[in-house]
């Protein structure tokens, strides 16, 4: 949605700038807000006339400290400015802006993989290598689980996707069978 990327657009910058001494902690508290954000309740309650925009805000740092996250001031006065200027509905396009502006920064691209089973933390650097490799860049990765995949990992980077499940090799022999 090009309105919703316009509208993010100028607050992920502004934020980009603010935050640069910071870029990690900011990225946390960022990504928390997203999330948080994207709760069509708290979304509900902000357009409410019955609810002041402390109230939101207070809402939102009380979840905050409930997920282990302490908002700094930068991050309150943040949700402020948003909420103020009726925007806390773009604030998921803010944070994904943000990101890749971090991601530009550092040369590094996110990649989701999907894994039939977990990885485990001390496998998990040598598929970041390899993908890294097979890639030919730096990435962020996140894994999430798909046991549908039956085995194997695909993944995502960008508009690359790299497959190498078996429910991929099921799919292409079901294909060649058939043809």
């Amino acid at each position: 949605m090009a309105e919703l990327a316009t509208l993010a657009r100028p607050y992920a910058e502004a934020l980009y700038k603010a935050a640069a001494s910071d870029l990690a902690g900011a990225s946390k508290w960022v990504e928390l807000l997203k999330v948080v954000a994207e709760d069509d309740s708290l979304q509900q309650l902000a357009q409410s006339p019955n609810v002041s925009r402390q109230q939101v805000v207070d809402l939102i740092v009380e979840v905050a400290k409930k997920e282990k996250v302490t908002l700094p001031e930068m991050a309150v006065n943040f949700i402020n400015t948003v909420i103020d200027n009726n925007r806390l509905s773009v604030l998921p396009e803010i944070a994904v802006q943000f990101r890749e502006l971090k991601n530009s920064q550092s040369g590094s691209f996110d990649a989701m993989i999907y894994s039939a089973f977990d990885i485990s933390p001390t496998e998990l650097p040598a598929v970041v290598k390899a993908l890294e490799t097979r890639f030919a860049r730096k990435l962020n990765v996140t894994v999430k689980l798909e046991p549908d995949l039956i085995g194997g990992i695909r993944v995502v980077v960008g508009d690359e996707v790299f497959d190498a499940s078996v429910k991929a090799h099921l799919e292409q022999m079901k294909v060649a069978l058939t043809a």
